[in-house]
C-alpha cells in the first residue's frame, strides 16, 4: 500500500532496519472526522495504553457507536470527565461539539487546505495545539508528509535510533527531511519501533 513511501524511506539505512523489523505499514485513518479530532484530544500528553483505555470508556459511555456532537452537547462535562478525562479535556470536547452543532466548524473545508492551513485553522480552537492538529492531519485527513516535532515518543525514538543525546530541532529535521514526502510513514515506523522495543 505504501510502496512509494518505502522506496524513499529505505534509503535511510537506520530507518530501513526498523522497517524490516516492523514489517508492513498498517497505518489506519479514521473516516469520521469528528472522531479523529476527539481522539487526538483524548490522547494528548498521556501514554498510548492510557489513551486507548479512556477512548474505549468514552465510546462506551454513549453506546455501541461513536458519539455525535449532538450526543456530547446533550450530556455534561461531568459525564464526559467520568471516563478518566481531565476537566479541561472534557470542556474542550464539549466546546468543539457545540461549535459543530452551531455550524461554526465544518470539517469539509479542511480537505482542500494545505497542511499548514489546516493547522492554522485548528489551533484557533480552544484545546487544540499544533500536535493535536498534526494528529488530525495524519489520522483524520490521511496526509502523508506530517512530522510532529512536538511528539515526545517520536523524538525519543529518533534519539535512540540515531544515537543522539540532546539533538536540536535542526538536527532532527536534517534527518527526517530526507523522508519527504512521506514523513508520516517514517513517523509511524518510529512509533512502532519504540512500542515494540526494536531499537532500545
Amino acid at each position: 500500500m505504501y510502496e512509494d513511501a518505502l522506496d524513499v524511506l529505505n534509503k535511510d539505512k537506520k530507518l530501513k532496519k526498523i522497517i524490516s523489523s516492523v514489517g508492513e505499514c498498517k497505518l489506519k485513518t479514521i473516516s469520521n472526522p469528528f472522531e479523529a479530532l476527539i481522539e487526538a484530544i483524548i490522547t494528548q500528553q498521556i501514554s498510548d495504553s492510557a489513551g486507548k483505555s479512556i477512548s474505549l470508556k468514552f465510546k462506551n459511555l454513549f453506546g455501541t457507536t461513536y458519539p455525535t456532537p449532538i450526543d456530547i452537547v446533550n450530556s455534561s462535562t461531568n459525564e464526559i470527565k467520568s471516563v478518566g478525562l481531565s476537566r479541561m479535556k472534557a470542556e474542550y470536547i464539549f466546546d468543539i461539539s457545540k461549535l459543530i452543532v452551531d455550524k461554526k466548524l465544518n470539517f469539509k473545508i479542511f480537505k482542500k487546505m494545505s497542511d499548514d492551513e489546516v493547522i492554522s485553522e485548528l489551533i484557533k480552537i480552544r484545546g487544540i495545539g499544533k500536535w493535536t492538529a498534526e494528529m488530525y492531519l495524519i489520522f483524520g485527513l490521511g496526509r502523508l508528509d506530517v512530522f510532529p516535532l512536538g511528539d515526545l515518543g517520536l523524538i525519543n525514538g529518533i534519539k535512540k535510533l540515531y544515537g543522539l543525546e540532546n539533538p536540536t530541532n535542526a538536527e532532527i529535521l536534517k534527518i527526517t527531511n530526507k523522508w519527504i514526502p512521506y514523513r508520516t510513514i517514517g513517523t509511524w515506523y518510529i512509533w512502532k519501533g519504540v512500542k515494540n522495543f526494536q531499537f532500545v
